[in-house]
């Protein structure tokens, strides 16, 4: 929905609201205009309802009004005696509709000082239990949201079974775009794998601002651009059209920032013709082809815990041969100085690839670029051979319509040239580089797909895919910071200490407190 859409909406929804309570509002010693006035009469209603001002806040909140109006349906109806369990029920059943029923039908009087006590211990635990959902997800909307690492292509500064908190101030809280949807779940209702969310009505995007912009080798988590899977782990083949806040959560590192020009030569990033030099905690890892010799005893399985390496082993071993898909160049270091090891050789791909964006070059993922990354403002020609680098921005992430008539590109039916863009563009790998799905298959990140920035690990598991029997916790990786200089250190120990000595000082002050009665 576009701004002006969204707000004859909104308009729309204040005249049922209007429409449905003037009378009560009379009734309350209110004037019938009063229920009419967008966001005011959600003032008075609070009033009405002998509920605080600053709810009326939560019912503009994306996800947490979903929760609140049935709060308010039922409030508003107790209000007004209706209290008994059918009331209760064909209020919420009805979608606040049977309040209109009671409006025009009933002769229901206003009970100004009604008690707000909860009338048994069912409704004060579930009264508790709606309060503590509206604040997790508020908390999980604009602050932080929990996140586990699914997949090997940031490994080591990453682990798969990595239990992240996720910033959502740092680079700016994004409103949810998608109006209904169950609350502090993503795509997919737990259990029963079915959708979470209604792909109608869409909310206009929008950022709060942050406290820093996205820069070159943070590790960032955005929704997947070209995600139309019905369920991230779903083997089903089932695809679905998803708004762009439900598309499936990725993390990769953020390698090109706006009006960057990326390129990669033999596996090597270069930015703005310099290369890209990685922080200290990152690990790029690339295949190798390893040659030994055969008449030499090598312990390869010590060998390879030492290595500290992922996935070992290529499909096409030999007797003098291995192939290793994922070392780091410590590694490569570690085998190269091992006795019986003839050559350690980086594999770097150079047949052409159809599948490396943008499709129509002879790219593959070791060898691409030069590509321009996009930013907000920004022009670039606009021909036949540029245009397959940027239609997708035009059509699918600006909402234009293209036409390609002989040599010439219409854009919303007007010849043109060249095309500015609407948005920041960012371009996404991966550490595990030949085992990565990122913008070098499916190009770049819009602003509008930024979800947040990955700051603490408070739990990792190993073999988190395994089963349960086979878990085992990385102690040295619990309570670590993803980002920062040096390696990463756990404060377990210092969460723990500091945990003790609550409980401690909490024992002490109660027993102090029950001495003194």
């Amino acid at each position: 929905m576009t701004v002006y859409q969204w707000f004859v909406y909104f308009l729309i929804v204040q005249l049922i609201h209007g429409l449905g309570t003037w009378k009560l509002y009379e009734k309350a010693g209110k004037k019938s205009w009063e229920a009419f006035v967008p966001v005011y009469n959600s003032i008075i209603l609070m009033k009405i309802i002998n509920r605080p001002a600053w709810w009326t806040l939560l019912l503009f909140i994306p996800v947490i009004n979903l929760i609140m109006f049935p709060i308010i349906w039922v409030e508003t109806l107790r209000s007004f005696g209706r209290r008994s369990t059918l009331d209760t029920f064909l209020g919420v059943a009805t979608l606040g509709f049977y309040i209109y029923y009671i409006n025009y039908t009933q002769d229901v009087q206003h009970i100004a000082d009604r008690s707000l006590k909860p009338s048994n211990a069912t409704a004060d635990t579930v009264g508790s239990l709606l309060f503590a959902i509206i604040v997790a997800t508020f908390v999980h909307t604009y602050f932080i949201q929990p996140f586990t690492i699914p997949t090997s292509s940031l490994e080591k500064s990453l682990l798969v079974g990595d239990f992240l908190f996720v910033s959502k101030y740092n680079y700016g809280a994004r409103t949810p775009m998608t109006a209904v949807a169950a609350p502090m779940v993503h795509d997919t209702i737990p259990v029963v794998k079915t959708k979470s969310y209604l792909s109608w009505p869409q909310l206009p995007y929008f950022r709060f601002p942050g406290f820093e912009k996205i820069k070159n080798n943070d590790i960032v988590v955005f929704n997947w651009p070209i995600d139309t899977v019905y369920y991230f782990r779903d083997k089903s083949g089932r695809h679905v059209d998803k708004p762009i806040d439900k598309k499936s959560n990725y993390v990769k590192r953020c390698v090109g920032i706006p009006g960057d020009n990326l390129e990669i030569k033999d596996g090597i990033i270069f930015i703005n013709g310099k290369e890209l030099i990685l922080p200290e905690r990152a690990k790029p890892q690339y295949s190798y082809k390893v040659a030994y010799d055969n008449k030499v005893a090598i312990d390869f399985e010590n060998l390879i815990k030492d290595l500290d390496i992922t996935d070992p082993y290529g499909a096409n071993a030999t007797m003098d041969t291995i192939y290793f898909s994922a070392l780091p160049f410590a590694s490569v270091e570690k085998l190269k100085a091992t006795s019986g090891i003839k050559s350690v050789t980086r594999i770097i791909s150079k047949a052409k690839d159809k599948t490396i964006f943008p499709h129509t070059e002879d790219w593959n993922n070791d060898n691409m670029g030069p590509i321009y990354i996009p930013q907000e403002g920004k022009s670039v020609a606009l021909n036949l051979e540029t245009l397959p680098f940027y239609s997708s921005i035009i059509t699918d992430y600006e909402g234009n319509k293209l036409e390609i008539v002989g040599n010439d590109i219409y854009i919303n039916g007007k010849k043109s040239t060249s095309y500015t863009f609407k948005q920041d563009y960012f371009w996404m790998m991966g550490d595990n580089r030949h085992n990565s799905e990122d913008s070098r298959y499916w190009g770049y990140v819009p602003e509008n797909h930024i979800v947040g920035k990955p700051v603490f690990i408070w739990m990792s598991i190993k073999g988190i895919n395994d089963g349960i029997k086979n878990w085992s916790i990385r102690w040295d990786r619990l309570f670590t910071t993803v980002s920062g200089d040096g390696q990463p250190q756990s404060y377990f120990k210092w969460f723990l200490g500091l945990l003790a000595l609550y409980f401690v000082g909490d024992y002490f002050w109660k027993k102090r407190k029950a001495d003194k009665k």
